[in-house]
C-alpha cells in the first residue's frame, strides 16, 4: 500500500517507517528539517519538507504520494523538556493537535485515502477508577493549567479525526513513551516503548475498526483488552537490535 507518514522523523515515526518499508509499503514521510529529508531518503522513504500549518502545501504533498493510508505522528516537542518551559512546550503542541489536524485531515479526504491513523496519549484521562477504558472522560479542558491544554489539544485531534467523514479514522491513545529518542524512563505510570507503539500503527493499518484505543503496556492505569483483541497489539513487540 502507499502510506503518508506524517512525522516520520518523530520520536515514533522514526521506529515506524522501516516497519513499514519491511512490510513492503511505499513510504512517504513529512519533516520539517531539510537536513533530516536526506536521513528519509536514505532509508528509501519518499522525504517531503512542509510546514503543516501550511493547509495548501500539505494537502499538496498528501495528493502528490495518493496514499492508501495516512498516519499522523506529528508533535511539537523538544529533544529534553525544560522543566521551566513546560508551559510553552504544551501550548505549541495543543496548537498543532488543534490546527494541524484538520489540515492533514482534508488532505487525506482529498486525496482519496480510506483510513487515518492519529498518535493520541493515554495520559490525559480525567481522574477516576483505573485502569480507564476508551470510554473514559478525558480530562477537563478549561483553564490555563498544564493538564487543560494537553486536553484541549487531545480533544481537537480525536474529534477531528473520529469525525471526519468518508475516512476510517483510528486514534492510538499511546501511554508514556520511553526507549531510543524518548525522555521518559520504563517505571512511569501506562509506559510504553517505542517500538511497541510504531507497531501498533503497522497493525492498525489492516486491523481494527474505526474508533480509539488504549495502547501501552499492562500496568492496571490503562486497559488494553481491546488493542489486544482488536489490533493483535503486544506491549513487549521491539525492533531487532
Amino acid at each position: 500500500m502507499k502510506i503518508f507518514l506524517a512525522g516520520a522523523t518523530g520520536a515514533i515515526g522514526r521506529r515506524l517507517a522501516p516497519l513499514l518499508l519491511a512490510d513492503g509499503h511505499t513510504v512517504t514521510g513529512t519533516t520539517r528539517s531539510a537536513a533530516k529529508a536526506g536521513d528519509l531518503q536514505a532509508q528509501g522513504v519518499e522525504a517531503v519538507v512542509v510546514d503543516v500549518f501550511d493547509a495548501k502545501a500539505l494537502c499538496d504533498a498528501v495528493l502528490s504520494a495518493e496514499p492508501d493510508i495516512v498516519i499522523h505522528q506529528l508533535t511539537d516537542l523538544p529533544q529534553v523538556i525544560n522543566p521551566a518551559r513546560l508551559a510553552d512546550v504544551l501550548r505549541r503542541n495543543t496548537r498543532l493537535r488543534e490546527e494541524a489536524t484538520p489540515n492533514l485531515v482534508a488532505a487525506a479526504k482529498a486525496a482519496g485515502a480510506r483510513r487515518l491513523i492519529a498518535q493520541s496519549i493515554a495520559f490525559a484521562y480525567a481522574e477516576g477508577r483505573e485502569p480507564h477504558a476508551e470510554s473514559d472522560p478525558i480530562a477537563p479542558a478549561e483553564g490555563d493549567q498544564p493538564g487543560a491544554t494537553t486536553a484541549r489539544g487531545v480533544q481537537a485531534l480525536e474529534s477531528a479525526v473520529l469525525n471526519a467523514s468518508g475516512l476510517e479514522g483510528l486514534v492510538l491513545r499511546y501511554g508514556r513513551l520511553y526507549g531510543p529518542g524518548t525522555w521518559n524512563v520504563p517505571n512511569t505510570r501506562a509506559p510504553l516503548h517505542v517500538d511497541a507503539a510504531a507497531h501498533a500503527a503497522l497493525l492498525a493499518l489492516t486491523r481494527g475498526a474505526p474508533g480509539v484505543y488504549n495502547v501501552a503496556e499492562d500496568d492496571g492505569a490503562v486497559a488494553i483488552e481491546k488493542a489486544r483483541r482488536e489490533l493483535g497489539f503486544d506491549p513487549a513487540f521491539r525492533l531487532p537490535a
